[in-house]
């Protein structure tokens, strides 16, 4: 079977996304909505649906990294009990004149969305942003600059560690593979081309890996890139592996790689730098010691490389010799400003995770909680975790439940245990609209960030 490319891997994924928020039929029948649709004035593209029976609140949508195509919900059974329940629904494309990454416009334009949707629909008695993915860090966004524009906001599987440090952590794995399994390719992983090169570099990167994994150093070495790289070690359709069963874990983190993760994150690095007009990442002056020594994942690599004879330290000594990549200042600079989040919150928000998500690793909620409680925030934010791999991988249930708790927080003025695990749980379970997984979990420190 070929290796999925970076189109297939992003389709793989929505698909996977979508397929998961489909909950049982109940027999009822559908709400029929009113549909709308514009343009603003950056040629970015609005929709809406409003329900015949409003119950008056309206649910800002923002979707995550790939077409800048309008949405205004996470697939289209969360879009229909969303109508089923009475709620308003409204997203924007954001611009599509430039890079997928689209964060020099998405703001204005969701702000924008509301502003076409009152204009046109109607005045919503609340309004709550909702964003997955990328859009979750949109999302963060807006609960940091929406006062008098929205009440609350609910996050998705947000990238709400923001572009830098995802650029950065994702650098560290790709020069950690391309260093020890293809040399060829290590000034090659920055300043991309294009997509096209993009893809090809990351099919190099999976074919040198899965080659590597035939051997215990290879393993060993994989390993650590994906320490760098905060991958997770539940793969799908997998156990999660014992906390002592180093090999195991390295089992399914290679699978991860092995299905096509790089094939994603590869190209598009290309659309962020696009967007920042230059190379957003630098490895320059890194001690790749220190870097592991944060790790959770440590104790994994110390164990491999004892098992295959490898010196750790000689390695890590090598990454740290050989890291020679710096940054374009001006495109950190344009990066920073458009494409981070917790540097304050004007809103109530709440942030659910899966906490073995390859794409968005849930290590982001740890860095994102950080800035957040040095901006003297952190009882606005709450942070709930789902048990289950694959990024966005929840059901049509738990984004409800999600969305009750963050009401249950304007309601009364508090969390109170709204957000807890068990309160989410119970509150998911009570809707019969596919399960729920809410964990009580803490996830580890973000591994890479400068």
């Amino acid at each position: 079977m070929p290796r999925p490319r970076f189109s297939t891997f992003a389709a793989a994924c929505a698909t996977a996304f979508a397929a998961s928020l489909i909950g049982p039929a109940t027999g009822a029948q559908a709400t029929t909505a009113d549909h709308y649709s514009g343009t603003l004035s950056d040629g970015a593209t609005w929709i809406a649906d409003k329900p015949a029976q409003w119950n008056g609140s309206l649910l800002l949508f923002s979707h995550g990294f790939g077409p800048t195509t309008a949405a205004d919900a996470p697939s289209a059974a969360a879009r229909q009990a969303l109508l089923d329940a009475g709620y308003a629904l409204v997203g924007s494309s954001y611009d599509p004149n430039g890079s997928m990454w689209a964060l020099d416009s998405a703001e204005r334009d969701q702000f924008a969305a509301l502003t076409a949707f009152r204009r046109q629909v109607g005045t919503p008695t609340r309004t709550i942003s909702v964003g997955q993915s990328m859009g979750g860090l949109i999302n963060a966004q807006i609960a940091r600059d929406g006062a008098g524009r929205v009440d609350g906001s609910l996050g998705l599987c947000g990238l709400v560690a923001g572009g830098v440090d995802l650029d950065n952590y994702q650098l560290d794995a790709e020069y950690t593979l391309a260093t020890f399994f293809d040399p060829a390719d290590a000034d090659k992983l920055v300043n991309l081309d294009g997509q096209a090169d993009g893809a090809a570099l990351a099919d190099r990167l999976t074919k040198a890996v899965e080659t590597a994994q035939q051997s215990s150093t290879g393993r060993a070495r994989i390993a650590l890139a994906a320490a760098f790289l905060n991958l997770a070690d539940w793969a799908p359709g997998q156990q999660p592996p014992a906390r002592d069963d180093f090999a195991g874990q390295e089992e399914q983190q290679y699978a991860w790689l092995a299905q096509g993760l790089l094939g994603f994150i590869v190209p598009a690095r290309w659309s962020v730098e696009q967007s920042a007009g230059g190379n957003t990442s630098w490895n320059k002056g890194v001690d790749y010691a220190g870097l592991l020594h944060k790790s959770s994942h440590a104790q994994q690599i110390k164990a491999l490389y004892h098992d295959a004879g490898l010196d750790l330290r000689t390695d890590l000594n090598r990454l740290t010799r050989g890291a020679d990549i710096s940054a374009d200042p001006a495109a950190v600079a344009r990066l920073k400003r458009t494409s981070t989040a917790g540097q304050g919150l004007a809103v109530p928000l709440l942030d659910i995770h899966t906490t073995a998500d390859q794409l968005v690793p849930v290590e982001q909620e740890t860095a994102f909680a950080g800035r957040v409680r040095r901006a003297g925030d952190s009882t606005l934010l709450r942070q709930a975790y789902v048990a289950r791999q694959s990024h966005c991988n929840f059901t049509t249930a738990e984004v409800v439940a999600g969305l009750h708790a963050v009401e249950h927080r304007l309601d009364t003025g508090h969390w109170d245990n709204s957000a807890t695990p068990a309160e989410l749980q119970q509150s998911a379970d009570e809707l019969d609209l596919g399960g729920a997984a809410f964990t009580d979990y803490r996830p580890n420190r973000l591994t890479g960030t400068r």
